[in-house]
This record gives C-alpha cells, structure tokens and sequence, in this order.
C-alpha cells in the first residue's frame, strides 16, 4: 500500500509528489517480486497523510491523526477481508513516518495481521545517495524528488522554475530527540529543501530502479525462513 500526501513541493513540482513516488516505487517492487514467482498486488495510493508543517505554502491537504489512523485501519481491514495475509504499507511522505509504524504496530497487535511498515526512501537510503550529486539524502522537492518526477512524468515538472533551496539532514530530523512542531517554512522560503537544478530524468530512472530493487529484496529477506525455522 503506498502512502503518500498531497502537499506544496515548491514552484517547480506537482503537489502529488510524494504519492506518485510511493505508488512509483511499489509498482516496480512488486514487478520484481512476481518475476521472482513471489506475486504482489498494489493498492491505489493513499493521497493525503499529515501535511501540517507545509499548509503555509498553499496547494496542501492535511489530515488528523485520528482520520490517518482510521483510514490506514479501515483499508487494512478491507485487504485483510479480501484474504491477504501480509501487507506492506510504503511510506513517501517524512511527516507520516512515526504515526504509520505506530498504527501498523497496533493493527498487527489487535488483528493478527501482519503489518509491516517503511518509508522507501529511508528503506533505499544508500542506494538513493549513491545516484546523487550535490545531496547525501533525499529531501524536499530536491535532486532526487525532482529527477524520479521528471522520469515518470516530465509534464509535472516546471523546468524554468527549477529552484534549489536550504538543505536539512534527513538521518539526524528522525532522531527521537526534543523537538516541538515547526512549519516546513521555518527552514526554506520557496518550499524547496535541496538542490534541484542538479536533477535529469535519467538520474530519476537509476534512483526508481535502486529503490524498487531494495524494497523487493527487504520483502524476500524478511519472508524468506532462516536455517533455523526451515
């Protein structure tokens, strides 16, 4: 299940961006995954997630936690009835990170289901920096975002208006440090997080592949029995 949100991705990128990748990403995962004769179906993507910090910029849609919640359970609930056993929610947007590990944690809990939970493009971290010039890390409608668009989908991406902005560390914002809310524009005026005039289609292509092959290979990993349990 791909799990995005529809959000402001600065002058230059659609708002879609983040469930387009997700739903991206999924799709050639799971292509792998049933060449491999491990079949894999997709859902259609979830379009909004918990976009607070960006609604300053316009072009954005947010939810309550409570609503992502009950959305995520509901859907899961559904897939469950349709008898799949496992399901993997992929996640494409920083803001639902922490809230959608917690609800997959508590579905497996209540239901039996097995959940599990990543955001692809922490999943592909290392993949994803070795196909990038000037970033060590995906961001915000950056270098690596805005090069997977212009790959799927170069209509949605305003190459005169490509803008670069201040860059954030992506391992060090996911530490369980003291934090409090801050909106996405305390740290860059233009809504851009990284360097996006240093993106091209075919750098986006090598980043999709990177990231589709590693999601697939995790799932065979953590499917597949160790010595011990076969």
């Amino acid at each position: 299940m791909p799990v995005g949100s529809t959000e402001q991705h600065g002058p230059h990128l659609a708002t879609g961006t983040d469930s387009i990748l997700a739903a991206a990403v999924c799709e050639r995962a799971a292509r792998l995954l049933t060449t491999e004769g491990r079949p894999a179906a997709v859902t259609p993507a979830i379009w909004t997630g918990l976009t607070g910090h960006h609604t300053g910029f316009g072009g954005t849609f947010t939810l309550s936690l409570a609503t992502f919640s009950a959305l995520i359970r509901d859907i899961c609930a559904s897939i469950r009835g349709a008898g799949f056993s496992d399901i993997v929610l992929v996640n494409g947007h920083g803001g639902n990170m922490a809230a959608l590990w917690a609800v997959a944690t508590d579905i497996s809990v209540r239901s039996g289901q097995t959940v599990w939970s990543t955001t692809y493009f922490v999943e592909a971290a290392t993949g994803i920096a070795a196909e990038l010039e000037s970033q060590s890390s995906l961001q915000h409608a950056c270098e690596a975002e805005t090069s997977m668009i212009w790959a799927l989908s170069p209509d949605q991406v305003r190459q005169d208006r490509l803008t670069d902005g201040p860059g954030f560390d992506m391992a060090a914002s996911m530490q369980p440090r003291l934090r409090a809310f801050e909106p996405f524009s305390n740290l860059t005026a233009s809504g851009v997080s990284g360097f996006a005039r240093r993106a091209t289609p075919e750098k986006g292509e090598r980043l999709l592949a990177s990231a589709a092959r590693i999601l697939a290979s995790s799932l065979v990993r953590r499917n597949t029995p160790s010595p011990t349990e076969s």
